[in-house]
């Protein structure tokens, strides 16, 4: 009886111990995943001419220079002040020169392991925005197999260093609901976004937050211990900004400014700024294969429970972030990543409900119709590049994900669950053997 007693007293304690040792396995092989996709064959090809040979010439500079330097501050780029973007990419990448060496592989990676990290960040906001961990799940496999995050997250490019610092807000800012504590951890992530990328983005992911917060939990609004976090969060940015101005350099601030606002107040002509916008949209359509497909029904799904906190935030980060590459002069394809997790997310909400389907319940036509279209279009790629000779890796990546293709539009006609399983493994293999090809940098 006693024994009895003493099992039941503590399963309680039991079942979160099984639990959290679960959630930790399943960090762990998120983790592990995106370590193998996003750093295998990272030193091919050589740095791309224009953005990654400027990135490591400013920082191949910095590393050469004293620590008490003035230029540690605001890097310089041949004799004159490199004031286009903040320093924080920069800074990393030196360092990394200063424990290795000068190298393709020691330039990027700094920035393929900030895109590993962002993978369990991603995760750990879907464990705050919904209920169930299956939603966390999908979402982030969704994640980790969209092209364009993979693709740049292992370049040294601006755009795909913010995204870790933009998933550490994030997931700070939602757990601010709970402790206000954690405001502290979302102010330093927007600090560190206006350091990677400037003031432009980061107030453009600041309205997403507050909007969000303005709808869901507004209490917080009102909190003066939930503002002081921010406070205190965005003073290492906030010095660096304001730095010049004491000793009588405000040049400097004033031109990072410039440099953040300038996508947004850039003056076009309007059938320009148009067609940019439509070439933006064919390169957001082209690299969401076969993503695209759930993420409109999880958009769907976000607006029909519209008063659901995960549905709430899908729309507000979708909806402010969409409309601020509207405004942008000339979007280019990688301003788009901040967009990928708010889209993951939906289609994560999307594959759950599907999951949670009754059996007899038949799945969208035009998912069937997508996914086998998809399909042609890979086994035309794969026929064509068989015919050019090619002698790269991507007549195999072709075929890999026609295969999967293949097999999810087979099991989506049969109403099998099993064609989420298929998507995920095949387009994370698919990806996998496109990073080991010296031509991963596609367009």
């Amino acid at each position: 009886m006693n024994r009895q007693t003493f099992i039941w007293g503590h399963s309680g304690s039991r079942i979160r111990s099984t639990q959290r040792w679960v959630e930790r396995m399943w960090v762990f092989s998120l983790l592990l995943a995106a370590l193998l996709l996003f750093c295998i064959n990272l030193d091919s090809p050589p740095l791309l001419n224009g953005g990654e040979q400027t990135v490591n010439q400013v920082a191949r500079e910095l590393s050469s220079t004293p620590w008490a330097s003035w230029q540690w501050f605001y890097p310089t780029f041949g004799d004159q002040s490199y004031v286009e973007e903040p320093p924080l990419l920069y800074w990393l990448i030196a360092l990394a020169y200063k424990t290795g060496n000068d190298s393709t592989l020691m330039t990027r990676l700094p920035t393929a392991l900030l895109s590993v990290l962002s993978i369990p960040l991603f995760y750990g906001i879907g464990r705050e925005i919904f209920p169930s961990r299956q939603n966390a799940l999908f979402s982030s496999f969704i994640y980790l197999t969209v092209l364009p995050v993979v693709q740049y997250g292992r370049l040294a490019i601006l755009d795909s260093t913010v995204l870790c610092f933009v998933m550490l807000m994030m997931v700070c800012l939602l757990r601010s609901r709970r402790d206000f504590r954690w405001s502290l951890g979302a102010g330093i992530g927007f600090g560190l976004i206006c350091l990677t990328q400037g003031i432009g983005l980061g107030f453009v992911l600041l309205a997403i937050g507050f909007i969000f917060i303005a709808w869901d939990t507004p209490r917080l609004l009102r909190s003066g211990y939930w503002w002081l976090g921010w406070v205190l969060g965005i003073i290492p940015a906030l010095v660096w900004y304001t730095l010049p101005l004491v000793y009588s350099q405000g040049f400097l601030t004033a031109n990072l400014v410039k440099e953040s606002l300038q996508p947004f107040w850039h003056s076009v002509e309007i059938n320009r700024i148009l067609k940019s916008d439509y070439d933006y949209l064919l390169e957001l359509l082209k690299f969401s294969v076969p993503w695209l497909l759930f993420w409109s029904y999880g958009l769907g799904l976000a607006w029909n429970n519209r008063n659901w906190g995960w549905a709430k935030f899908v729309l507000v980060w979708t909806g402010v972030y969409g409309g601020a590459v509207c405004l942008m002069a000339f979007p280019l394809p990688e301003y788009s990543l901040p967009l990928y997790p708010a889209l993951a997310l939906a289609g994560g909400a999307q594959l759950t409900a599907v999951w949670n389907l009754p059996r007899s319940q038949s799945y969208p036509r035009l998912w069937l119709f997508g996914l086998s279209f998809m399909c042609l279009g890979a086994i035309a790629s794969t026929i064509y590049l068989v015919l050019e000779a090619s002698q790269s890796l991507f007549p195999v990546v072709s075929s890999s994900v026609a295969l999967t293709l293949a097999g999810a539009a087979i099991l989506v006609a049969r109403r099998d669950l099993q064609f989420i399983f298929i998507l995920f493994w095949g387009m994370y293999v698919s990806l996998l053997l496109l990073m080991t090809s010296s031509h991963w940098i596609v367009s």
